[in-house]
């Protein structure tokens, strides 16, 4: 049985996104994902799951407001000092986030009971367990693991590890080496590993999955030349119908239509890990994170977690760079809705798990809501 995850509460600033749930009848099976494949629960189970958790939620509200949980080390000397700088206002813990996180913990609880799940690093392959190893990152001084998802935000929490670890003299640093001068669980040794799961707090960050999805998209193969000749030109070759044969590739002009068909070819366990779905990255069925923030509540969850590890008062999440192009709500929608919606249905089940497990609901691509 799984332990109980800690509830802890946050201030919401946002939400997931309140749209229609787009007619999905196939089911997916973890890791690997066959079109053909039909083990897992469906939306309808998992739309049950909120609802009745929702529900009892809010009968409890009550007692949830009135929860305390136990101040982090160091953590009334960062409060203090983060509402002398104006960052934190008091009282800042709300309930709403905290039924968000509850709502979560609910969901994963209940999913990752089922027999067919993993429930701890050993039941995974091999291959499974060498994607999470290396996608968690681990700091002993301050006792604490982070799972990292590339497009939720992870330089920004690789930069407060470096700084943390007294390699890095700031978070505000534009340019760094994603791999040096970090520490990896996978190069811990069996005993070691079991040890730092058990005792150590453990987080994640998680995004709406077609935001991301879209995110790495528009970076990878239109900003970074390396990813348009390792993938784009792969791509254009063999799903552009009126590519010639002999004609010269780039790989800098992959539509989003395109990039999905080769997302529907490819297995999600050996996907790049920028597209590669949440789920398959952090294996939250596996490992008992005590907290998992949102990209949507990126500031305030952040604080959240620094006051959690009682990081130093000086130690800050970095601001958002100016030169930073977010994806839109009206951008997402855009390239949802001209996308052919027999490739959205067959895209969907690849990362129903992230959008089950993290609580966001299915995109709405009716006609009458793209014609908007």
């Amino acid at each position: 049985m799984l332990p109980r995850r800690q509830d802890f509460g946050m201030k919401k600033s946002g939400g997931p996104r309140n749209s229609s749930v787009i007619n999905l009848r196939t089911t997916v099976i973890p890791g690997s994902v066959r079109r053909s494949s039909a083990v897992l629960p469906s939306v309808l189970t998992f739309l049950v799951i909120v609802a009745s958790g929702g529900l009892l939620l809010m009968i409890e509200k009550g007692m949830l407001s009135s929860m305390d949980t136990p101040p982090p080390r160091g953590a009334g000397k960062r409060q203090d000092f983060m509402r002398q700088v104006g960052r934190l206002s008091p009282g800042a813990e709300d309930v709403d986030s905290q039924i968000l996180q509850e709502i979560r913990n609910r969901t994963i609880r209940s999913m990752c009971s089922q027999k067919n799940m993993p429930h701890s690093i050993m039941s995974l392959t091999p291959l499974q367990r060498k994607t999470l190893l290396q996608h968690i990152l681990v700091n002993d001084q301050y006792h604490f693991l982070y799972c990292y998802v590339p497009k939720v935000a992870c330089s920004n929490w690789k930069k407060v590890l470096k700084v943390l670890n007294g390699d890095l003299e700031s978070v505000d640093v534009i340019k760094m080496d994603h791999h040096s001068d970090l520490q990896f669980l996978s190069s811990f040794k069996p005993e070691q590993i079991e040890y730092r799961l058990k005792h150590y707090f453990k987080f994640m960050f998680v995004r709406e999955p077609m935001e991301r999805l879209l995110s790495a998209y528009r970076n990878k193969f239109g900003e970074i030349e390396s990813f348009q000749k390792k993938y784009g030109v792969e791509i254009v070759k063999r799903y552009r119908k009126t590519h010639a044969k002999d004609a010269p590739v780039k790989g800098d002009d992959v539509t989003f239509a395109e990039f999905v068909r080769y997302l529907l070819d490819t297995d999600t366990e050996r996907m790049n890990e920028h597209w590669m779905p949440v789920y398959n990255l952090c294996q939250p069925c596996a490992v008992s994170y005590d907290f998992i923030g949102s990209y949507e509540h990126l500031e305030r969850d952040s604080e959240f977690v620094l006051q959690r590890i009682g990081a130093p008062p000086h130690v800050r999440f970095p601001e958002r760079q100016t030169w930073y192009k977010p994806v839109t709500t009206e951008t997402l929608n855009y390239y949802l809705c001209t996308l052919p919606q027999k490739l959205l249905r067959e895209l969907l089940p690849k990362y129903i798990l992230d959008f089950s497990l993290f609580a966001y609901h299915l995109p709405n691509t009716t006609t009458e809501h793209c014609r908007h």
